[in-house]
């Protein structure tokens, strides 16, 4: 009986929808994290009877035919990129992007990664680093004499040492833009690899060209909504339910059938 498969392909899908719900409550409070959505598309398509096709010869084509779908499968799980809310902190070294664009960091394998989460401190030698210890690109340091940073919204760092009056700039903090967002490579640690289906990175600095500015002093939350996610838990709960309540239907109708025989 067919209805026992496909009945399984949408409880197998609907705890993959489950799977990804869970992840998004459960970085609720992630910095930067950005919440994903299980996209599902229907199996092909057993045919009994085609349509357009004459049923005898010399008559006009049938208008519909018989074609019965044999269930669902995952086929993404897409990333929504929308912009978390601002939240304030007392770290001068927090920084949000208000808009598009990303972080670059220095991986561990030397490759260039890219994050939301601009929780920042100083290395040993003043380099701005992740909390994973990883280097901000560009690499800027802040003199370790320092008394004061400060980071307008264009990502220009400067730093007013002891015994002056002036700040001294000491560089530019640049943002990266994908084409397409969703197709990069979630890594975790909030960190995000380059792919064939993101583009390449296209690099300026913030404010410019439809890059978003930096607020120092701020991190970007998560963008999970709670009351969403719980509506969406109970919409693949209910979906989970009823897809057991066609097995077990069709356990039923086997059942009787058997007892028939016998």
């Amino acid at each position: 009986m067919k209805a026992l498969a496909i009945a399984a392909t949408g409880m197998s899908a609907q705890q993959t929808n489950l799977e990804v719900i869970a992840n998004n409550v459960a970085n609720i409070n992630t910095t930067g994290f950005k919440r994903a959505r299980a996209e599902f598309a229907d199996l092909i398509y057993q045919t009994d009877r085609a349509q357009g096709v004459p049923n005898r010869g010399g008559e006009l084509p049938v208008p519909e035919g018989t074609r019965i779908g044999l269930g669902v499968r995952t086929i993404a799980v897409r990333n929504l990129h929308e912009q978390g809310s601002l939240k304030g902190t007392s770290n001068p070294l927090d920084l949000a992007i208000n808009g598009d664009g990303w972080f670059q960091v220095s991986g561990p394998e030397g490759e260039t990664l890219y994050t939301r989460s601009g929780a920042f401190n100083l290395g040993p030698n003043g380099e701005i680093v992740t909390l994973d210890g990883y280097l901000v690109e560009p690499g800027l340091n802040v003199p370790q004499d320092a008394v004061e940073v400060a980071i307008n919204q264009s990502g220009e760092i400067f730093a007013r040492l002891a015994n002056e009056v002036e700040p001294q700039l000491l560089g530019q903090i640049s943002l990266a833009t994908f084409a397409n967002d969703a197709g990069l490579e979630a890594l975790g640690d909030n960190l995000f690899r380059e792919t064939a289906a993101s583009g390449q990175a296209a690099t300026g600095f913030p404010s410019l060209e439809g890059r978003g500015s930096i607020q120092q002093g701020y991190l970007e939350a998560s963008n999970v909504d709670a009351v969403k996610e719980i509506t969406e838990l109970i919409s693949a709960q209910r979906a989970y339910e009823m897809n057991s309540k066609v097995i077990q239907a069709a356990d039923d109708m086997a059942s009787t059938v058997a007892k028939g025989i016998r």
